[in-house]
């Protein structure tokens, strides 16, 4: 058994690939859909983001005005407030679903997809936490993926994404900016990562890096199925 986490920052190509690993036989699950299922009517994290932010930040429908909310956090110095709803629930429920692939598969290749792997430590330990569900969240994985690009081409593909027509650039741009700001270095990761994929190329020297380590991650998830992790 291997965990494995899968970070970078955004716009970085994490998400292509974990769509490779999983194709290759990975079990992957990413920590943003998991953070917007909670986000949704119905679950304690929705209720306690709207205790805490207001009811501004819910549209007519009665579902979240996500976009209301990100600029409270990035532009108003208040994302550690909505972190520290989302984030603890949001790695328990990773952590459940680790133990599940597991207990179907002690071989398996659990991937955890999260561009904040690093920033969630480094917070806790801001805030002088040191043994909380996130200043142990590093610690409760067994191997770190980490995927670089220049930021200036993080930019691009993040504004191609968002704004294909291009109509509102220089706004998501700046919004871009602003989250990168935000987030843990390249250089920073990669020193405290176990393997680095370089997409500044194109996809398919990106692929070719994903399939020289998936016999790698293999062999590691393969000595026995013993319990690699770092608890």
């Amino acid at each position: 058994m291997l965990r494995v986490g899968l970070t970078g920052g955004l716009g970085s190509g994490k998400s292509t690939v974990a769509a490779m690993l999983r194709t290759l036989g990975a079990h992957v699950i990413e920590a943003d859909v998991l953070g917007r299922e909670m986000m949704e009517p119905g679950h304690e994290v929705y209720d306690r983001i709207v205790a805490q932010f207001g009811p501004g930040v819910v549209n007519p429908d009665g579902h979240l005005n996500r976009a209301r909310l990100a600029d409270l956090a990035f532009r108003n110095g208040r994302l550690q407030e909505l972190n520290a709803i989302v984030h603890p629930p949001v790695i328990d429920a990773q952590r459940s679903w680790m133990d599940e692939v597991f207990a179907r598969d002690p071989y398996a290749v659990a991937v955890l997809e999260s561009a904040l792997i690093f920033e969630v430590v480094r917070d806790a330990h801001a805030r002088g936490e040191k043994e909380s569900v996130m200043a142990d969240w590093r610690r409760r994985i067994d191997r770190v993926i980490v995927v670089t690009a220049p930021d200036e081409l993080k930019i691009a593909r993040y504004a191609a994404r968002v704004d294909p027509a291009g109509a509102n650039r220089p706004a998501i741009e700046a919004d871009a900016r602003t989250r990168l700001s935000y987030q843990v270095s390249d250089a920073e990761k990669a020193a405290l990562s176990d393997y680095v994929l370089d997409n500044s190329g194109d996809v398919a020297a990106l692929r070719a890096q994903v399939q020289d380590l998936w016999p790698r991650l293999q062999a590691e998830s393969n000595k026995s199925g013993q319990n690699l992790s770092l608890q």
